[in-house]
């Protein structure tokens, strides 16, 4: 903003800074820099406080009494830096040449009647009011002089019926501009140029944005409103207004044939006459079909079509893409009259810059102070987790409910409002009963308690009030990731929790679930450290992997761990059972049928889940069972991380993790197992093994389906030591269950042994663990539990005695 600023105005924030460090202050407020304004010889701001009797030595001596050395604010006050946005605001309304001076600065001072610059002035008894009058004046001077001088109003006022037509449906965007009510728009240059650059061509002259709902489309078009009223624009779009038109408020009380028409055609005979009106349709879309009530009536499309060719009636629009494609695309002639321009989502980078330059506004509404790593979380926490909306707008909402809900946080009542209030109300029923007992002289002590109480609660709410106001609420990254998790159900801890710690624990936290296939968890934590470290392609998938091994051995068990571990929640398990696309036709279900068959309306089974949780693990079970032609876009997959839906919409696979289970080679496993071989022969049998099954996966998929997968992960089959890992897990989930109902649960080392010993089967894996405790355990204790033998506040052991199990209950 400093290079908007006159020299005068420069001298005199030079030397509010100066005069705050002499005083010993880090901070410069408004009383600082009316101190410069009156120390610039030459300022306007200067000749109009002497006037008005203001002395600088007395200000200073002043001054330097409400110095504060212990302000933790440095550089310039929240309250100063929205002075200077107003004396910049009052500069684009008045000034000839934008430039900020000092009579500028001094007016925003002096419209914040409760600054300490202010009341210093009212100390001294200075007129405020006579020195607004004197800086407006003076402004009125430059205005009409730039006027005379160059032939042409700087803003024109529209003094024909124009405006007042059009302010019945719609908005004067370039109005409200100009008294800073539009947010401002950080980036978005190209868009913005490419507008003007429509703009300024001689015939079909009509920009329409399209992008998805969020990503800043009306955005755009508020940054012209902004450049217009800077005169940041050509020549030729100076003095432009910019009117949104509210194509509802236009079809509301339309009842009659002919009242929609007349009203179209009368806004456009305004914009016609006026000759210097921009016209802005949000979703643009809706002109389609407007009006027409299928009596030979015209739509709104078809009465614009000819004036929008002409260049006659200059339109902006915008809408999204699919509603650009089902509507606009489909009339070729409506279609050729608008220019499209793409407005993409912003990068997380550039949406951290929108929601730096937007955080004053929202400071000021809130009143609270928006700390950086709240706008980096609200970024990078919404991107990953809110994937069904776009940047920035998703970031934008998580920042606005944060601190909401901080700012309803600080009202809460302490204890002792909540106490004094219960004792009021109990005073006020002894004074009630007292008056029913006709009891005089007790009524009026209860009066007077009651007058007492209301003195102590209004001194208490005062006081509270007071260090609410001098607290400075913050809002940090843990109060972006509770709107977060209120929203998803991800714990808070989860989603703050740093990645890298994440990525580094990840081989430990699977080892915990994952039982007996160390080698396998190493080579999957290997592949994907890899990856995000930045070492792999980034076009790639996060990893992509072949898990191969026997039935029951923790294949889809180690693919829910990676989602919980790495995607927060086991929802973030996005699994598809190859057996159900064995067919040809099946590949459709997977991306959508194209347009002309049947269940084209419907989102593809694959595409549209990631494009909804892009951070997700992908399980394509039992890949061998697959039709030929599903491979050719898992190709597409592995190798591009992406997929084009049958919408035509690009889906990202890059923030994902590929997991194909198969059966194949499994055998290889079985008969490798069965010989037994000892511990110095296990690493080499291994390798003999992992080669077999490797020979067996060449021999069933196609060598660049192959080449393309990070790694092949081989499992090995179950011992008994890891049957008993997994019946410890299996019954420690029975264990939370019958703890939420009250009863403790204890299971001995015996009952453990039994447990395993009856339900290991070196074939089938873990499985008929899972089912032996059923039979044995669950089924018993359901009985019961139905009987009514074991209640609330028991507990239950179960022992064995070498051939069964035994249970025993307890108090």
């Amino acid at each position: 903003m400093e290079d908007k600023f006159s020299t005068n105005a420069r001298k005199a924030m030079a030397e509010a800074g100066r005069i705050s460090t002499r005083h010993g202050c880090s901070y410069i407020g408004s009383e600082h820099i009316l101190f410069g304004l009156l120390s610039v010889p030459d300022g306007v701001a200067k000749t109009i406080l002497v006037n008005a009797g203001v002395d600088l030595r007395r200000y200073e001596f002043r001054l330097r009494g409400y110095a504060d050395k212990n302000c933790p604010v440095v550089g310039l006050t929240p309250r100063a830096k929205n002075m200077l946005e107003h004396a910049a605001e009052y500069a684009m309304q008045s000034a000839t040449s934008f430039i900020i001076g000092t009579e500028h600065l001094l007016l925003a001072i002096l419209s914040v009647k409760d600054s300490l610059a202010v009341r210093i002035l009212k100390e001294f008894g200075t007129d405020i009011d006579g020195m607004l009058d004197k800086i407006e004046e003076k402004i009125s001077v430059d205005y009409a002089e730039y006027e005379e001088k160059n032939d042409r109003p700087l803003h024109k006022q529209k003094e024909s019926g124009a405006l007042k037509t059009l302010a019945e449906f719609g908005v004067d965007m370039t109005e409200r501009a100009r008294m800073g009510k539009l947010d401002p728009v950080i980036g978005r240059k190209e868009e913005i140029d490419r507008i003007i650059q429509i703009l300024t061509r001689r015939s079909k002259n009509n920009p329409v944005l399209i992008g998805e709902a969020g990503v800043g489309k009306s955005a755009v078009v508020e940054g012209l409103a902004q450049a217009i009223v800077k005169g940041a624009v050509p020549e030729l779009l100076i003095g432009k207004t910019l009117f949104s038109l509210d194509m509802a408020g236009l079809l509301a009380g339309s009842r009659y044939r002919g009242d929609f028409e007349e009203r179209l055609k009368k806004i456009v005979s305004a914009v016609k006459e006026d000759g210097d009106i921009l016209l802005f349709i949000d979703e643009i879309h809706n002109i389609v079909g407007a009006g027409s009530a299928g009596e030979g009536n015209m739509d709104a499309a078809n009465i614009l079509k000819p004036m929008l060719s002409r260049g006659e009636l200059q339109t902006i629009g915008a809408t999204t893409v699919d509603e650009y494609r089902k509507y606009i695309e489909k009339d070729p002639a409506l279609e050729r009259r608008f220019q499209p321009i793409m407005v993409d989502a912003p990068t997380p980078e550039e949406s951290v810059e929108i929601l730096k330059g937007l955080r004053d506004r929202y400071e000021a509404h809130h009143k609270v102070s928006i700390c950086d790593d709240a706008i980096e979380a609200a970024v990078t926490l919404s991107d990953r987790y809110i994937a069904d909306r776009f940047l920035p707008d998703k970031a934008i909402d998580l920042i606005d409910e944060a601190a909401s809900r901080v700012r309803l946080d600080s009202y809460n009542l302490p204890e002792a409002v909540r106490e004094k209030e219960r004792e009021f109300r109990a005073t006020v029923q002894l004074r009630n009963e007292a008056y029913r007992h006709n009891d005089a002289a007790g009524a009026q002590k209860y009066e007077n308690a009651l007058d007492k109480i209301s003195e102590e609660l209004d001194k208490i709410r005062d006081r509270q009030e007071e260090i609410r106001l001098k607290t400075n609420l913050e809002i940090h990254k843990d109060d972006v990731a509770k709107i977060v998790a209120a929203q998803t159900g991800i714990p808070a801890a989860k989603l703050t929790e740093s990645e890298a710690e994440r990525f580094l624990r990840l081989e430990e936290e699977l080892s915990k679930r994952v039982i007996g296939q160390s080698e396998a968890v190493k080579a999957v934590c290997r592949a994907i450290r890899r990856a995000r470290a930045g070492l792999n392609d980034v076009n790639r998938p996060l990893g992509s992997f072949i898990f191969v091994g026997p039935t029951g051995v923790g294949k889809t068990e180690l693919s829910k761990a990676l989602a919980e571990c790495l995607f927060d929640d086991e929802r973030n398990l996005i699994r598809i059972d190859m057996s159900e696309y064995m067919e040809k036709h099946s590949v459709a279900k997977l991306i959508g049928a194209p347009p002309g068959y049947v269940g084209f309306d419907e989102a593809g089974q694959l595409t549209e889940k990631v494009r909804r949780k892009p951070y997700c693990v992908v399980l394509f079970d039992e890949i061998e069972k697959a039709h030929p032609d599903i491979f050719n876009l898992m190709l597409q997959i592995l190798d591009d991380g992406r997929l084009t839906d049958s919408r035509g919409r690009l889906v990202s696979f890059r923030n994902a993790i590929i997991i194909m289970t198969s059966n194949v080679g499994a055998s290889e496993v079985k008969s490798v197992s069965s010989l037994g071989f000892g511990a110095a022969d296990e690493s080499a049998e291994y390798e003999r093994m992992s080669e077999r099954i490797r020979d067996a996966l060449k021999a069933q998929f196609r060598p660049e389906f192959l080449n393309r997968v990070d790694e092949t992960v081989i499992f090995g089959k179950l011992g008994k030591d890891d049957a008993g890992r997994i019946v410890e897990i299996l019954l420690g989930g029975l264990r939370k269950r019958l703890a939420n109902m009250g009863v403790q649960f204890k299971v001995t080392k015996a009952a453990l042994d039994t447990i395993t010993e009856s339900g290991y089967d070196n074939e089938y894996g873990a499985r008929p663990l899972k089912r032996n405790i059923q039979r044995l355990v669950e089924d018993r204790l359901s009985e019961e539990v139905l009987k009514g033998n074991i209640c609330e506040g028991e507990t239950v052991t179960v022992d064995s005695d070498g051939k069964k199990l035994v249970f025993r209950s307890q108090k």
